[in-house]
């Protein structure tokens, strides 16, 4: 099965007419197109259709992405919009919490929440337990998680020069954050 983004080009099989579309696929300059996130499968009468990918709350070992909502000296609350690759609706979210013994894996005991993430902050984490009511345990203890995209003060996407620090293009000022593994370290 094919798994298709909206605007991505859908196959067409031989003999079938690219005017012959299914749900979840429009036509647009004579090419077919999925309108949906979903799996291609056949339609009514062969035709290619979209079937949509369901998003799932998350479960412990998911990998989210979320946007830090607030700070406190013992852990950062995110909104979780991403599930294990899958985008979640629109207004549909979930709250996680990453405690300061889940930010790194070494030296628990001296990390500052504030040095490792600020608000609007994009956070790639791995829930690691249901938590409570209002939300779901999120660890970033490994060298792939962590915050992946963030604006600094100047208002320019920042650049991770370490794992510890990420720096303004505009203003070359350096500011801490538990980065994701840097693609150019």
């Amino acid at each position: 099965m094919t798994f298709l983004l909206p605007g991505q080009s859908v196959p067409v099989r031989a003999g079938l007419a690219p005017t012959t579309i299914g749900p979840g696929v429009y036509l647009k300059h004579g090419q077919l197109r999925a309108s949906l996130a979903g799996t291609l499968a056949d339609g009514p009468n062969q035709t290619p259709a979209i079937h949509r990918q369901r998003p799932h709350p998350p479960a412990p070992n998911s990998l989210i992405l979320g946007t830090v909502t607030r700070l406190s000296p013992l852990h950062a609350v995110v909104a979780i919009s991403v599930v294990d690759g899958i985008p979640l609706p629109a207004g549909e979210e979930f709250m996680g919490v990453i405690r300061t013994q889940d930010i790194r894996a070494t030296e628990r005991d001296k990390v500052k929440t504030t040095d490792c993430f600020r608000g609007g902050d994009v956070v790639k984490g791995l829930v690691i337990s249901l938590g409570d009511a209002r939300s779901y345990y999120i660890t970033t203890a490994r060298n792939d998680l962590g915050v992946i995209f963030a604006t600094s003060e100047a208002g320019a996407t920042m650049e991770p020069v370490s794992w510890q620090e990420m720096r303004c293009p505009i203003t070359g000022r350096i500011e801490k954050r538990k980065c994701a593994k840097p693609e150019n370290l």
